[in-house]
Protein backbone atom coordinates (compact mmCIF):
# COMPACT_ATOMS: atom_id res chain seq x y z
CA UNK A 1 0.00 0.00 0.00
CA UNK A 2 1.16 3.51 -0.78
CA UNK A 3 1.40 5.65 2.38
CA UNK A 4 -1.22 8.34 2.57
CA UNK A 5 -0.23 11.97 1.91
CA UNK A 6 -0.66 14.74 4.48
CA UNK A 7 -4.30 15.35 5.32
CA UNK A 8 -5.68 18.47 3.68
CA UNK A 9 -8.96 18.37 5.60
CA UNK A 10 -9.58 16.76 8.98
CA UNK A 11 -11.51 13.52 9.11
CA UNK A 12 -15.04 13.68 10.44
CA UNK A 13 -15.96 11.99 13.71
CA UNK A 14 -17.80 9.34 11.66
CA UNK A 15 -14.68 8.65 9.54
CA UNK A 16 -12.51 8.32 12.66
CA UNK A 17 -15.06 6.00 14.26
CA UNK A 18 -15.20 3.88 11.10
CA UNK A 19 -11.41 3.51 11.09
CA UNK A 20 -11.28 2.80 14.85
CA UNK A 21 -13.94 0.09 14.53
CA UNK A 22 -11.53 -2.02 12.43
CA UNK A 23 -8.50 -1.87 14.75
CA UNK A 24 -7.04 -5.19 15.97
CA UNK A 25 -3.57 -3.90 16.92
CA UNK A 26 -2.34 -0.56 18.23
CA UNK A 27 1.34 0.38 18.28
CA UNK A 28 2.45 3.04 20.77
CA UNK A 29 5.63 5.08 20.86
CA UNK A 30 6.84 5.78 24.41
CA UNK A 31 8.50 9.18 24.91
CA UNK A 32 5.95 11.93 24.34
CA UNK A 33 3.05 9.48 23.96
CA UNK A 34 3.02 7.13 26.97
CA UNK A 35 5.11 9.67 28.89
CA UNK A 36 5.23 13.45 28.77
CA UNK A 37 8.54 13.19 26.92
CA UNK A 38 10.70 14.13 29.90
CA UNK A 39 13.74 11.97 30.60
CA UNK A 40 15.02 11.93 34.16
CA UNK A 41 18.60 10.84 34.71
CA UNK A 42 20.01 10.01 38.13
CA UNK A 43 23.59 10.77 39.18
CA UNK A 44 24.58 7.19 38.41
CA UNK A 45 23.13 7.40 34.88
CA UNK A 46 19.88 5.54 35.50
CA UNK A 47 16.99 6.73 33.38
CA UNK A 48 13.52 7.08 34.86
CA UNK A 49 10.20 8.07 33.35
CA UNK A 50 6.78 8.83 34.73
CA UNK A 51 3.75 6.92 33.45
CA UNK A 52 0.13 7.93 34.00
CA UNK A 53 -1.98 5.30 35.81
CA UNK A 54 -5.14 6.19 33.87
CA UNK A 55 -3.33 5.53 30.59
CA UNK A 56 -2.19 2.15 31.88
CA UNK A 57 -5.66 1.10 32.92
CA UNK A 58 -7.09 2.23 29.59
CA UNK A 59 -4.52 0.08 27.78
CA UNK A 60 -5.42 -2.90 30.00
CA UNK A 61 -9.12 -2.47 29.20
CA UNK A 62 -8.38 -2.14 25.48
CA UNK A 63 -6.34 -5.35 25.60
CA UNK A 64 -9.13 -7.15 27.46
CA UNK A 65 -11.54 -6.00 24.76
CA UNK A 66 -9.52 -7.95 22.17
CA UNK A 67 -7.13 -5.37 20.71
CA UNK A 68 -3.46 -6.34 20.75
CA UNK A 69 -0.99 -3.79 22.12
CA UNK A 70 2.57 -3.19 20.97
CA UNK A 71 5.28 -0.71 21.83
CA UNK A 72 7.97 0.36 19.39
CA UNK A 73 10.51 2.80 20.81
CA UNK A 74 13.86 4.13 19.75
CA UNK A 75 15.23 4.14 23.28
CA UNK A 76 16.19 1.11 25.32
CA UNK A 77 15.32 1.00 28.99
CA UNK A 78 15.02 -1.72 31.60
CA UNK A 79 12.15 0.36 32.95
CA UNK A 80 10.05 -0.51 29.87
CA UNK A 81 10.36 -4.23 30.64
CA UNK A 82 8.72 -3.56 34.00
CA UNK A 83 6.00 -1.39 32.46
CA UNK A 84 5.02 -3.88 29.75
CA UNK A 85 4.98 -6.70 32.30
CA UNK A 86 2.65 -4.64 34.50
CA UNK A 87 0.35 -3.95 31.54
CA UNK A 88 0.62 -7.53 30.19
CA UNK A 89 1.87 -6.29 26.81
CA UNK A 90 3.46 -9.05 24.73
CA UNK A 91 5.00 -7.01 21.91
CA UNK A 92 7.90 -4.74 22.93
CA UNK A 93 10.49 -3.45 20.47
CA UNK A 94 13.20 -1.29 22.09
CA UNK A 95 16.26 0.46 20.72
CA UNK A 96 14.69 0.45 17.27
CA UNK A 97 16.44 2.70 14.76
CA UNK A 98 13.99 2.03 11.93
CA UNK A 99 10.51 1.80 13.40
CA UNK A 100 9.02 0.89 10.04
CA UNK A 101 11.01 -2.36 9.89
CA UNK A 102 9.72 -3.40 13.32
CA UNK A 103 6.19 -2.28 12.42
CA UNK A 104 6.14 -4.26 9.16
CA UNK A 105 7.62 -7.37 10.81
CA UNK A 106 5.07 -7.22 13.63
CA UNK A 107 2.01 -6.68 11.42
CA UNK A 108 3.09 -9.44 9.03
CA UNK A 109 3.80 -11.87 11.87
CA UNK A 110 0.39 -11.19 13.42
CA UNK A 111 -1.35 -11.22 10.05
CA UNK A 112 -3.03 -7.80 10.23
CA UNK A 113 -3.85 -5.63 7.25
CA UNK A 114 -3.09 -1.91 7.22
CA UNK A 115 -6.72 -1.09 8.04
CA UNK A 116 -6.56 -3.21 11.20
CA UNK A 117 -3.57 -1.38 12.70
CA UNK A 118 -3.40 1.93 14.55
CA UNK A 119 -0.20 3.68 15.53
CA UNK A 120 0.44 6.58 17.86
CA UNK A 121 3.56 8.71 17.77
CA UNK A 122 4.70 12.30 18.20
CA UNK A 123 7.98 12.74 16.31
CA UNK A 124 9.21 12.35 12.75
CA UNK A 125 10.71 8.92 13.54
CA UNK A 126 7.12 7.72 14.06
CA UNK A 127 5.86 8.94 10.69
CA UNK A 128 6.77 5.86 8.63
CA UNK A 129 4.57 3.59 10.77
CA UNK A 130 1.86 6.25 11.19
CA UNK A 131 1.65 6.74 7.43
CA UNK A 132 1.04 3.02 6.93
CA UNK A 133 -1.65 2.63 9.59
CA UNK A 134 -5.37 2.49 9.11
CA UNK A 135 -5.66 4.89 12.03
CA UNK A 136 -2.81 7.26 12.85
CA UNK A 137 -2.89 9.08 16.15
CA UNK A 138 -0.85 11.77 17.84
CA UNK A 139 -0.82 14.12 20.81
CA UNK A 140 -1.22 17.92 21.04
CA UNK A 141 2.51 18.35 21.78
CA UNK A 142 3.57 16.54 18.60
CA UNK A 143 5.50 18.30 15.90
CA UNK A 144 3.29 20.04 13.34
CA UNK A 145 4.89 17.88 10.64
CA UNK A 146 3.53 14.84 12.50
CA UNK A 147 0.08 16.29 13.18
CA UNK A 148 -0.49 16.80 9.46
CA UNK A 149 -0.35 13.02 8.96
CA UNK A 150 -2.52 12.10 11.94
CA UNK A 151 -6.13 11.09 11.52
CA UNK A 152 -6.75 12.06 15.13
CA UNK A 153 -5.00 14.41 17.58
CA UNK A 154 -5.93 13.72 21.18
CA UNK A 155 -7.26 16.45 23.43
CA UNK A 156 -5.17 15.14 26.34
CA UNK A 157 -1.37 15.38 26.30
CA UNK A 158 1.11 12.53 26.02
CA UNK A 159 1.75 10.89 29.37
CA UNK A 160 -1.33 12.60 30.84
CA UNK A 161 -4.31 10.75 29.41
CA UNK A 162 -3.71 10.58 25.64
CA UNK A 163 -3.37 6.78 25.61
CA UNK A 164 -6.54 6.45 27.71
CA UNK A 165 -8.41 8.75 25.34
CA UNK A 166 -7.34 6.66 22.34
CA UNK A 167 -8.13 3.38 24.13
CA UNK A 168 -11.64 4.56 24.91
CA UNK A 169 -12.09 5.94 21.38
CA UNK A 170 -11.33 2.50 19.92
CA UNK A 171 -13.46 0.63 22.48
CA UNK A 172 -16.37 3.02 21.90
CA UNK A 173 -16.10 2.52 18.12
CA UNK A 174 -16.05 -1.26 18.57
CA UNK A 175 -18.90 -1.31 21.08
CA UNK A 176 -16.76 -2.77 23.88
CA UNK A 177 -16.37 0.21 26.22
CA UNK A 178 -19.56 -0.44 28.22
CA UNK A 179 -18.52 -4.06 28.77
CA UNK A 180 -15.11 -2.95 30.04
CA UNK A 181 -16.66 -0.36 32.37
CA UNK A 182 -19.44 -2.66 33.68
CA UNK A 183 -17.40 -4.32 36.47
CA UNK A 184 -16.76 -0.89 37.97
CA UNK A 185 -20.40 0.19 37.87
CA UNK A 186 -21.87 -2.62 40.00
Amino acid sequence: MIPFPPLTTPLTDQEITARASKIKLIVFDVDGVLTDGSLYLTDDGQETKAFFALDGHGIKMLKRSGVEIAIITGRHSQLMHHRVKNLNIEHLYQGVEDKLDAFVELTKRLGYSTEQVASMGDDVVDLPMMRRSGLSLTVPGALESVKQYAHYVTRLPGGKGAAREVSELIMRAQGTLDTQLAPYLK
